[in-house]
């Protein structure tokens, strides 16, 4: 990989005309939650409410039959519909729908296996961001390395066709799976240069856009690379990531290029985070309280750039 270039400007907020429709900011289609032993129900939800806080102007919810209630009720501005177990029929789905960018993964559990997850990825032709469940999923993927003969004939490889328009937002544990199933040994600590060197070299395997989530969250696609200075330990709870993910799909949904997007998405959600420690505190702040608080975050973004 050639010397990156590090980064530390924040693109501004998407335009937003003042004639505007709903259909000019983005179609984001949620996929996820899970209906077995472990009820994940809430995942998908916040990621959908924060697409929509982030500016997306349509959301659908990708679910199993039994939770579309559910998440309607938890995301009123949002639709929802039954998610079904095949690729091909998920991507009619997210035609139907005319969807720029793909949230995979929110509370996915095993709902759908790795196989499909390959496939969504590879058929669809817009952006998807890639989370959680939907991560650990694709580390279970046999991996074939150039000159290697395969024990399974049906192996898929790495990276995928045009990878860049593919975000994978792995906090530490999803990134080392990851890792390990491409044979990578390399430790993730909390130091940065050992953060940097592991988003660089999960970048190298894949070919994908990298937001190594945590303490300095970093981004990086092989040509760049941005290490975040806003949130706080406040915001190491569930739902968390869900709330990232749902924002940095809305800004690709708004024609944001998938690094800017992920750049301002991880500084905004950090910010939003920041702003909620300062009303509540650090102990008591949940996944809520930072999407309640993106709404400010984007308003002190938007104030500077303009002042």
């Amino acid at each position: 990989m050639s010397e990156l270039i590090v980064t530390r400007e924040i693109a501004p907020l998407p335009d937003r005309g003042l004639d505007a429709h709903k259909g000019e900011f983005g179609h984001v289609v949620v996929i996820g939650g899970c209906d077995a032993d472990t009820l994940m129900v809430g995942a998908p939800a916040l990621a959908a409410n924060a697409a929509l806080r982030a500016g997306a102007g349509l959301v659908q919810m990708l679910v199993p039959h039994s939770l579309r209630t559910s998440v309607c009720v938890l995301a009123p501005c949002a639709t929802a519909r039954t998610l079904p177990i095949t690729s091909r029929e998920i991507l009619q789905c997210v035609s139907d729908y005319s969807a720029d960018v793909l949230a995979i993964g929110p509370g996915l559990g095993r709902t759908l296996d790795a196989p499909t997850v390959l496939q969504l990825l590879e058929g669809f032709e817009g952006t998807c961001v890639v989370d959680a469940d939907a991560l650990n999923t694709l580390a279970t993927l046999p991996v074939v390395r150039e000159g290697e003969a395969s024990a399974e004939p049906q192996a898929r490889r790495w990276p995928l066709h045009d990878p860049h328009r593919i975000v994978l937002t792995p906090h530490p544990g999803e990134a080392r799976r990851l890792l390990d199933a491409f044979r990578i040994r390399k430790s993730i600590d909390s130091t940065p240069h050992s953060r940097r060197a592991a988003a660089c070299a999960l970048v190298e395997a894949t070919g994908c856009t990298v937001v190594l989530k945590g303490h300095g969250t970093v981004v990086t696609n092989g040509d760049r690379i941005y290490t975040n200075e806003t949130g706080n330990a406040g915001m190491a709870t569930a739902g968390s990531g869900d709330v990232l993910t749902g924002v940095i799909a809305a800004l690709i949904g708004q024609h944001m290029p998938p690094f800017e997007a992920s750049v301002l998405g991880v500084y905004l959600h950090g910010l939003a985070g920041d702003f909620a420690a300062e009303e509540l505190g650090r102990h008591a702040m949940t996944a809520l309280d930072v999407m309640d608080y993106l709404p400010e975050a984007f308003a002190e973004h938007e104030a500077a750039g303009s002042g």
